[in-house]
């Protein structure tokens, strides 16, 4: 009788803790579903040496090679922009990121060689202020390039924009209009006696951790 007594018992004891396991996988998933940035491992993302605090995102960027070798962008330990997507170009490739919800608005290679720079200016005019920006430059950013483009790239906190010259690497993350000074922009300039692919300067990467939150 008492061993009739204790096995009903377990087996309670069993589907209690299968119940309260699923309950609990159950909502993170629904908490993933409604933070799509909330950390669920601690192993880094985009190859980076730590995973990233709260509140932020975890990105890398890395410009093309010369003219052969695609930039490739990572955000949020996913790659949104390379090669291998067939998703870059010439001139700037740019991803547009909503860091409250985590969501890539849009992506976009502005074809800086062949472009119409009205065309490439409006696309630059219509992302909204406060969104997150990537650039990674591949090839020769500057030909379409004006000094209106260049303001606008200062106002998401470039600092090295207005020096980018012609055949230059450069790769940049900031956020659009608010004039707040980027940790994450690196440049490579173009100079015959120290470039390493011929007419073409190293290639760049930046990564770490963005703020998610922007707050005026």
């Amino acid at each position: 009788m008492k061993y009739r007594a204790v096995l009903p018992l377990a087996a309670v004891i069993i589907v209690l803790l299968i119940t309260w396991g699923i309950s609990i996988i159950s909502s993170v998933a629904q908490e993933r579903e409604r933070n799509p940035l909330a950390p669920t491992t601690s192993v880094p993302k985009c190859s980076l040496s730590r995973v990233c605090p709260p509140n932020h995102i975890a990105l890398r960027i890395r410009s093309g090679a010369a003219d052969i070798v695609g930039p490739t962008v990572c955000f949020d330990g996913k790659i949104i922009m390379s090669h291998a997507l067939n998703n870059v170009g010439p001139g700037l490739n740019i991803a547009v990121i909503n860091g409250e919800t985590g969501v890539v608005e849009k992506s976009a290679c502005l074809n800086m060689k062949t472009g119409d720079p009205k065309d490439i200016l409006a696309h630059l005019k219509k992302i909204k202020r406060g969104m997150i920006v990537l650039v990674a430059s591949f090839d020769d950013v500057t030909q379409k390039m004006t000094n209106e483009m260049r303001e606008i790239f200062s106002e998401m906190g470039s600092t090295l924009i207005r020096s980018v010259k012609r055949r230059d690497s450069w790769v940049f993350a900031g956020r659009a209009g608010t004039k707040i000074k980027s940790l994450f922009e690196k440049q490579a300039v173009n100079d015959e006696k120290n470039n390493i692919y011929g007419g073409w300067p190293e290639m760049v990467e930046v990564g770490g951790c963005f703020p998610r939150a922007f707050s005026d």
